[in-house]
């Protein structure tokens, strides 16, 4: 099979909501013809006539021609059953999010098309292999999964079950392309790539939530500086707390209670208390009219603090930016850059990037003034930045440790004594989130980058990140983490592992290699 088998060959969609008219008008757009299916009477009728609005709107605003409007809409057909779409070549499904139900319509389904129709789901966390068992001719059932709304959305996960034939899952790669879209193959895993991968960027923020560590506006400032559209919470409060909560429960139970996928006590109390986001009218945040969302304050740059003393430790991307901005103050400094840290000591007190290590546990064992400061991922000048003293810090630097990261041009926010504050942590667990999905052959890793950059709009892939990060770096940081917390959460990935000892015998450097 090849994609000249489905170009342009008719097709069926069954399911007339949401994801099923954006499948429906993306194959139209593309010279499918298509028929488009639902139990309920008049619905698919209803979606045809609401498309052909979206249609005229698109024309309307240059988008589309009214000719290719039309023609759109001319190829899209209501029909009253499945069995009126017996010539159909491909069958794509987009019911309801149940085993059972998607299992019965395609064993429904196999009575009426043609042995060569190829069936594909659109499930976003069944297993494929789960929804092919006990059809006749299961080597034709894939994974088709779009994001939405479709007709924008580039990213299709084409999803290969057990018995899904090869050339099955490349034709509908390649008619994926042909329809405009990045299509990356997966294994029929939990979550496929997206809804894996993604899960530790909502857990990282419930978890310092939940340890008290910052507000939700502070920690979604601190993520969206990082290049995130998003921060967590107000993602969460976007998507539906209801439905967020459900897919990391799936998440979690289809992996045999795996503690890195353990739901959040405090986004299941939100969902007890019916308080949904958005939909709901309050979240994280109120939603009300005329409800005012918090803010973080903004500091207005210093000039740099005097000191007696002044000493740049360690190499990468986060010192030479120290460098520069130390430069451009004018302010002479002693380079120290075989240090094992990264940061600025001022006259003997310090002020470190995070390795993952509490502040405080760093003061315990080597130096009580001391502050550690997050991952700066972007490069904006005062873009928001977390930072934390240690307990045994003075009043004193506890004053002077945020004048000195704002005269760097950060704007420094302070949380909690958490270990790898907020930006760090999250980027680690993503990272290593990805490399046990590759290790255990869900994706590729351009594929991972592709998916999560397209299915979720991050600004960077997972592994775009390690490659300007450091393995090492990254498995330091996590160690750190899972020695503070004691459980199986942050756990490092052994493709992770192998990655690191396959670099050769580089340095084991706390996170300055980042980005």
């Amino acid at each position: 099979m090849n994609i000249e088998t489905l170009k342009d060959a008719p097709l069926l969609v069954v399911g007339a909501g949401i994801m099923g008219a954006g499948i429906a008008q993306v194959a139209a757009q593309a010279g499918h013809p298509v028929m488009l299916f639902d139990l309920r009477e008049g619905a698919a009728a209803e979606t045809k006539a609401k498309l052909g609005k979206s249609l005229d709107a698109l024309a309307a605003k240059g988008k589309l021609t009214a000719q290719e409007a039309a023609q759109t809409l001319s190829r899209i057909e209501a029909v009253a059953s499945m069995e009126a779409a017996a010539s159909a070549r491909l069958v794509v499904e987009a019911v309801v999010e149940k085993l059972d139900v998607k299992r019965a319509l395609f064993r429904q389904l196999e009575g009426i098309v043609g042995a060569d129709c190829v069936l594909a789901t659109n499930t976003s966390s069944i297993s494929v292999t789960a929804i092919a068992n006990g059809l006749q001719r299961p080597g034709r059932l894939v994974g088709m999964h779009f994001f939405n709304p479709v007709p924008l959305m580039r990213l299709v996960e084409v999803v290969s079950g057990l018995q899904t034939e090869p050339a099955v899952a490349q034709a509908i790669h390649e008619l994926s392309r042909h329809w405009g879209k990045v299509p990356v193959h997966a294994r029929s895993t939990p979550g496929f790539i997206v809804n894996r991968i993604a899960r530790p960027y909502y857990a990282e923020t419930l978890a310092l939530l939940q340890e008290r560590a910052g507000t939700p506006a502070l920690l979604d400032a601190c993520l969206r500086a990082a290049g995130f559209r998003m921060g967590p919470c107000e993602l969460m409060d976007l998507i539906g707390h209801d439905t967020n909560f459900s897919v990391t429960q799936s998440v979690f139970e289809a992996n045999f209670f795996d503690k890195r996928f353990v739901p959040s006590l405090v986004q299941r109390e939100l969902v007890d208390g019916g308080l949904l986001g958005r939909k709901s009218g309050r979240g994280f945040y109120d939603y009300a009219e005329g409800a005012v969302k918090p803010a973080v304050p903004e500091h207005a740059p210093v000039g740099l603090p005097a000191a007696t003393i002044l000493s740049l430790h360690g190499q990468g991307p986060v010192a030479q930016r120290l460098r520069e901005a130390l430069t451009a103050g004018g302010r002479g400094f002693e380079p120290v850059p075989d240090s094992d840290w990264v940061g600025l000591e001022i006259d003997g007190a310090q002020l470190r990037l995070t390795d993952g290590r509490p502040a405080s546990q760093v003061g315990a064992g080597e130096v009580a003034e001391v502050a550690v400061f997050d991952l700066p991922l972007s490069a904006l000048a005062g873009a928001v930045l977390a930072w934390a003293p240690a307990a045994q810090a003075s009043p004193a630097w506890c004053e002077l440790a945020p004048r000195w990261l704002r005269a760097l041009g950060f704007n420094a926010q302070r949380l909690a004594d958490t270990p790898g504050l907020v930006v760090a942590r999250t980027i680690a667990m993503l990272i290593n989130e990805a490399a046990d999905a590759v290790h255990q052959g869900v994706c590729d890793e351009g594929g991972a980058d592709a998916a999560m950059k397209l299915g979720v709009n991050y600004p960077q892939g997972p592994f775009e990140w390690l490659r300007a990060w450091d393995a090492a770096a990254v498995i330091a940081l996590l160690d750190a983490l899972d020695v503070h917390y004691r459980g199986e959460r942050y756990r490092v990935s052994p493709g992770l592992r192998l990655r690191a000892w396959g670099q050769g015998a580089r340095k084991v450097e706390c996170i300055g290699g980042g980005a």
